[in-house]
């Protein structure tokens, strides 16, 4: 990847400012390949300029409905990031929001129940999917909510293409379900300098310590080869620009306003990366990073588990007024 900007600077914070995309992103402003792909099902969409929930919609509408995903009768598994208890201001767990309307399409597109968990942070994980709101959000759409921190509902699993991680015990939801729906919300992280689709991962796992102790970014690529989603909502409507994972002041997760949906972790990533770098750019704070800096990145990609490379995607950039 190019180290260019993922947008030019947008006149923000007034309604009637326009939205701009870099056309040198992605190089798919080309219009003989967007010709080319205009028949084909997009892999990954990027929307800029509405709330999550209206990005979602616009975002879902591009990439062929939810019912190009889920089908009548399939149980579907939401994995935000609920791993802290922190209100939605914080930009620290998915928005509420977004888990919402997303519960709602899923059911609306048929399917038989759409189930939702995360193994937090901390022990109080009834505590933080409320506080979240993600929990409200999710039964009030017609979900439900699994705990994430019983070890009885995690079960060893051999990972056979893992370097450093060759086994794990995984929630059982991630082995059972017919659509699995990866929702992580882009931010900052001490460890990893930010944290989104593919590091939402551990939130499936038991041992979190293992990874931490054993390169835990080539654990993050390992589960990657292993962890099957068909689909990617990120969010990134709040960024957390520093302080990660659990923030410290609602000042550091601006509003951004933006959002990622792939069928490709790596590269819903690795434009997240960018997503991050241009908010940090605009509001002076955090660090700018570079693909190249968030190591996993690439160890996902030599493992098989997506591209970096945008241009051999059949993308679509959307500016919401």
């Amino acid at each position: 990847m190019k180290r260019r900007s993922f947008i030019k600077a947008a006149a923000l914070g007034t309604a009637a400012a326009a939205v701009h995309w870099d056309g040198a992103l992605f190089a798919q402003s080309d219009e003989k390949k967007s010709a080319e792909n205009s028949s084909k099902p997009l892999d990954i969409v990027a929307i800029h300029g509405g709330t999550a929930a209206e990005m979602f919609e616009k975002g879902i509408a591009e990439m062929g409905g939810m019912g190009r995903f889920v089908k009548k009768g399939q149980t579907v598994v939401l994995k935000p990031n609920i791993g802290w208890d922190r209100t939605p201001d914080y930009g620290a767990n998915t928005d509420p929001d977004l888990m919402g309307i997303v519960t709602k399409y899923c059911l609306d597109a048929g399917a038989k129940e759409v189930l939702c968990f995360d193994n937090t942070c901390g022990n109080d994980w009834e505590n933080r999917y409320k506080v979240s709101g993600i929990k409200d959000a999710v039964e009030k759409n017609g979900g439900k909510m699994i705990p994430g921190q019983t070890e009885s509902l995690f079960e060893e699993q051999v990972i056979p293409k893992g370097v450093k991680l060759k086994k794990a015990k995984v929630h059982k939801l991630v082995l059972s379900a017919d659509v699995f729906i990866n929702m992580p919300v882009l931010k900052n992280h001490s460890g990893t300098k930010i944290t989104a689709a593919l590091k939402n991962s551990m939130g499936c796992i038991w041992d979190r310590g293992f990874w931490h102790s054993n390169d835990l970014p080539q654990c993050i690529a390992d589960f990657g080869t292993f962890w099957k989603t068909q689909l990617t909502i990120l969010d990134a409507y709040r960024v957390m620009l520093e302080n990660g994972p659990r923030g410290s002041d609602p000042k550091r997760a601006p509003v951004a306003k933006y959002q990622i949906i792939s069928t490709d972790m790596v590269a819903a990533d690795t434009a997240a990366t960018q997503i991050f770098a241009q908010v940090a750019r605009q509001h002076n704070m955090g660090k700018p990073y570079t693909t190249e800096e968030i190591t996993y990145l690439a160890l996902a990609e030599k493992a098989g588990v997506g591209t970096m490379d945008l241009t051999k995607l059949n993308m679509k950039r959307v500016a919401m007024a």
